[in-house]
């Protein structure tokens, strides 16, 4: 069974497949080492989400987004991100309005992001295309 999208194999799309998961690697980075903050366990408070779930969605966040960078483990993170996203824009957010306040627009972007690595894998620009002893299902 083949588990990897074949995309046009020059540099460009390498590099451009690489920049999507730095991008969003990046974001997930930010916005999971700022939830180590005091406050934000008040806001889960506030939202429904039981204040122990603090920690595991923080470093779900940081790690995944290291992973991503990096290209190692990207289809498992992509999916655990993608889990995150989808509570964001449906639980958090109530998937209320597109845009404007409390909109999800930006959301549904990185989710669609993630849900693009979870199909093609990490692409050539990763550890796991560079170690090749990594099984494809897990990259």
């Amino acid at each position: 069974m083949n588990t990897e999208a074949i995309l046009k194999g020059n540099v460009l799309h390498d590099i451009t497949h690489w920049g999507i998961r730095a991008s969003i690697g990046t974001i997930f980075i930010v916005q999971g080492s700022g939830k180590f903050g005091p406050g934000v366990a008040d806001f889960l408070a506030n939202i429904g989400v039981p204040v122990e779930l603090q920690i595991p969605i923080a470093l779900a966040e940081t790690i995944g987004g290291i992973l991503l960078i990096i290209g190692v483990l990207s289809r498992i993170s992509s999916s655990i991100l993608s889990i995150i996203m989808l509570g964001a824009i449906f639980h958090v957010k109530g998937a209320a309005n597109l845009t404007g306040q409390g909109g999800y627009a930006l959301d549904l972007l990185i989710l669609a992001g993630v849900l693009l690595i979870i199909v093609t894998g990490p692409g050539r620009i990763s550890i796991s295309h560079i170690a090749k002893k990594i099984p494809r299902f897990l990259q």
